[in-house]
C-alpha cells in the first residue's frame, strides 16, 4: 500500500463518525470520497463524483467501499477511462439494490453492473447471508470472496475501533 492512496467510498447515507471507514481517514491516511447527496443518491453523479476524485488525486490507487459503494466501483470501474491506477479493491457487504425494499431508496441503481473488475479485488460479506447476494456478486466481478462474522449491515459494534481486520485485508 505504499505510495498509493486509499480512497473511501461509503455506503449510502454516508459514514458516521464512528464507522471504521472514518477511522481509516482519521488515523491511517485514508481520503473520504465525498458525495453531494448521501440521502438520495444518483448513480450518475456519484459516478461523475468518484472520476474527478481519480484524476485528481496523483499515483496509484485502492478503493476500499462499503454498500452502495461497492456499486459504485462496479458501476465506475465499467465506463471510467482511468481504472488501470487502480492496484485493488476492498468491498464490503454490497447493498442490495435490486430488492424489494431497496428499489425505492436507490432508484437509480438498478440495474446493478455485474462486469468483472479490471483490478484485483476482495469482496467481504457477512457469514451464513440467506440471499448469498455478496458472494454472487463477488463471483461476478471475478473478486476473492471472504466471509465474516465482522460484517453487518449498518456499523455493528464489531467495526468500533477500526476494523483492524479489513486494514489486515488490505494490506494483503
Amino acid at each position: 500500500m505504499k505510495d498509493a492512496t486509499v480512497l473511501i467510498l461509503p455506503d449510502w447515507q454516508g459514514s458516521g463518525p464512528e464507522h471504521w471507514q472514518m477511522h481509516w481517514v482519521r488515523h491511517h491516511g485514508a481520503m473520504l470520497v465525498e458525495q453531494d447527496d448521501w440521502l438520495r443518491p444518483r448513480r450518475g453523479d456519484w459516478l461523475a463524483r468518484l472520476d474527478e476524485v481519480v484524476i485528481d488525486t496523483p499515483g496509484d490507487l485502492f478503493l476500499v467501499a462499503q454498500g452502495l459503494g461497492c456499486l459504485l466501483v462496479a458501476a465506475w470501474a465499467a465506463f471510467s477511462l482511468h481504472t488501470a491506477r487502480v492496484r485493488g479493491a476492498l468491498l464490503v457487504a454490497p447493498i442490495d439494490v435490486e430488492s424489494h425494499d431497496m428499489k425505492n431508496s436507490c432508484p437509480g441503481w438498478v440495474p446493478v453492473l455485474r462486469a468483472p473488475l479490471p483490478f484485483a479485488s476482495t469482496v467481504v460479506g457477512p457469514i451464513n447471508d440467506p440471499s448469498d447476494h455478496a458472494q454472487g456478486l463477488a463471483s461476478n466481478w471475478g473478486s476473492n470472496w471472504i466471509e465474516s462474522v465482522q460484517v453487518a449491515p449498518f456499523g455493528a459494534d464489531s467495526y468500533l475501533n477500526g476494523w483492524p481486520q479489513g486494514r489486515k485485508l488490505l494490506q494483503t
